[in-house]
């Protein structure tokens, strides 16, 4: 019997978490009733900032915010039905953001079933295809916290410039465009000499912790979402945070640090298919970049379907979300998971939220900092100063040039077999795509090749997992091998504004991230697509036959 099974039921507010129970007590100890005794389910409700220890205590007072965002958040409601009818003409909403700024965005609206574009990448060729889709009809949503991310001002720049070279004048351009930012930073000043409408964000809560903030419901409203829903489900769960009993995202939470603390440091998200699209990528930045750093941490897996490799093993607990289940419905999708997470999205991102700030103070880590991010940002700026350093390939095999550590084998599936052999019983691979994530589509089918050999094997496209599992990369415990996925640009396109352009960011970025990992001493395995399509399809034949 599954410890899905065996385990009881936490449920309230719509929302049921199956078998974290059991999770707990597989545990030496009981992680919940040690949570419990020390008094945190009411002091995280409380948003008291002294849970994570004296060194986070000044980075808490300042992000706790998401606890109760979704209350404020309900003061947006008029301005975005406002912004809404005053760009009724707009039909096609892009949103330009990384990470927390449109991850939450993008499940929200693939859950609803609401078009959406989301640009989060230096792509060229990406980045290309957006800006030729329906300009005129198009509102673009510039999301960024900080205000100064490079990803966003360049698409920021780019699409300003395409409302200028479609006749628009500056004035018509700026009325194409919505600023969502915290209150001061450099964009809302942008804003201002943009003529752009701006929507100010909570300034006390974190950009992954945002979904229920001006980030997760502005484009969502303009695409079409009735967010006052999201903010009502929320609001009901809300209610139970305090509470020792039935407190279904203090059962998540303890079934998270039970798990990590007991050896089951991954967790693979697995989607049940009951009506929630896309949340394991949401929940993978929050928990990665939460919890990776101080050489521990919880490393996510998404996992494409409950069939898929990689959803299970020894140092792995499998955890599958959904929406809300029919009575008499089997919690997990029929896999054997260990916890299932049901019902509705608003409530989910309030319960991973606050499970992840509650396995940080399992793991003894503050779950708000990202003290490893800006590594891989200040080499790639280093880098488009100084220029790509010259690198030789060690072969070339058909369309792929291959970058391997000295000692590797010279054949690419020879080369492939060697970084998975190399893992060990506590290791992972991390496939890390610089490529086009609709064009090469086709790339992640590499994840679950890969993950047949029985290791976890995450994958993602950057450079957005750079604002995600790029924190545990450097961070998180270092048992990490790496495969990084670069291509060849056919067209490229110019960053208005600056000296260089899409293809050459995307290159640095790749390249910075690069030697972050080899400055750790992790082995980095690099293949470069000359040509795209036939690389890709004979990388997938290489890590196939490594099945045979």
């Amino acid at each position: 019997m599954s410890e899905l099974q065996a385990g009881p039921v936490e449920a309230a507010a719509g929302l049921s978490v199956y078998g974290a129970d059991a999770v707990d007590k597989a545990a030496p100890a009981s992680t919940r009733d040690a949570l419990v005794s020390a008094g945190v389910p009411a002091k995280l409700a409380a948003k008291d900032p002294g849970l994570w220890g004296p060194d986070a205590e000044a980075e808490a007072k300042v992000r706790l915010g998401w606890v109760d965002t979704h209350r404020r958040s309900r003061e947006l409601l008029e301005q975005l039905a406002e912004l809404k009818a005053e760009l009724a003409d707009l039909d096609h909403v892009v949103l330009a953001g990384m990470g927390g700024s449109s991850l939450a965005p993008e499940v929200i609206t693939r859950t609803l079933g609401r078009p959406l574009t989301v640009l989060d990448t230096t792509d060229p060729g990406q980045v290309r295809a957006a800006l030729g889709d329906r300009l005129e009809r198009t509102v673009v949503v510039v999301a960024s916290k900080s205000g100064s991310t490079v990803e966003t001002d360049s698409h920021r720049r780019a699409y300003r410039q395409a409302f200028l070279d479609a006749g628009m004048t500056e004035a018509e351009a700026g009325r194409h465009f919505v600023i969502v930012t915290d209150p001061g930073s450099p964009l809302e000043a942008t804003a201002t000499e943009m003529g752009a409408f701006t929507v100010l964000a909570d300034p006390n809560v974190g950009g992954r912790y945002s979904a229920l903030t001006a980030f997760g419901l502005v484009p969502s409203a303009l695409a079409g979402v009735e967010v006052s829903e999201l903010l009502d489900q929320a609001d009901a769960l809300a209610a139970t945070l305090g509470g020792d009993r039935d407190n279904p995202a203090l059962a998540l939470g303890a079934a998270l640090g039970a798990a990590a603390t007991a050896g089951r440091d991954k967790v693979a998200l697995v989607s049940d298919g009951t009506g929630i699209d896309g949340l394991g990528d949401w929940a993978e930045q929050l928990i990665a970049e939460s919890t990776g750093k101080a050489g521990v941490g919880i490393l996510p897996v998404v996992v494409e379907s409950p069939q898929s490799p990689g959803a299970t093993g020894p140092d792995v607990l499998t955890v599958t979300y959904g929406g809300a289940l029919a009575p008499g419905d089997r919690p997990g999708g029929g896999t054997d998971a260990d916890v299932a997470v049901n019902g509705p999205l608003g409530a989910q991102f309030l319960a991973w939220e606050y499970a992840t700030a509650v396995a940080g103070v399992v793991l003894g880590i503050d779950p708000f900092n990202q003290p490893n991010v800006t590594e891989s940002k200040e080499n790639t700026n280093k880098i488009l100063a100084s220029g790509l350093p010259a690198e030789t390939p060690s072969f070339t095999e058909g369309a792929i040039e291959v970058y391997a550590p000295q000692g590797a084998p010279g054949d690419l599936a020879g080369v492939l077999r060697w970084l998975l052999d190399g893992l060990g019983d506590d290791g992972y691979l991390a496939v890390m795509a610089y490529l086009d994530r609709f064009a090469d589509a086709d790339a992640a089918r590499l994840r679950p090749l890969l993950a047949a050999s029985g290791r976890p094997v995450t994958f993602g496209w950057g450079p957005r997992f750079l604002h995600s599992t790029g924190q545990y990369h450097k961070g998180g415990p270092q048992v990490g091998r790496y495969l990084q996925l670069t291509g060849a640009v056919a067209d490229d396109l110019p960053v208005p504004g600056k000296p260089y352009t899409f293809g050459e960011l995307q290159a640095a970025q790749a390249a910075g991230d690069r030697q972050a990992l080899a400055g750790r001493q992790r082995p980095v395995l690099r293949l470069h697509l000359t040509d795209r399509a036939a690389g890709v399809a004979q990388l997938l034949d290489a890590a196939g036959e490594l099945r045979a």
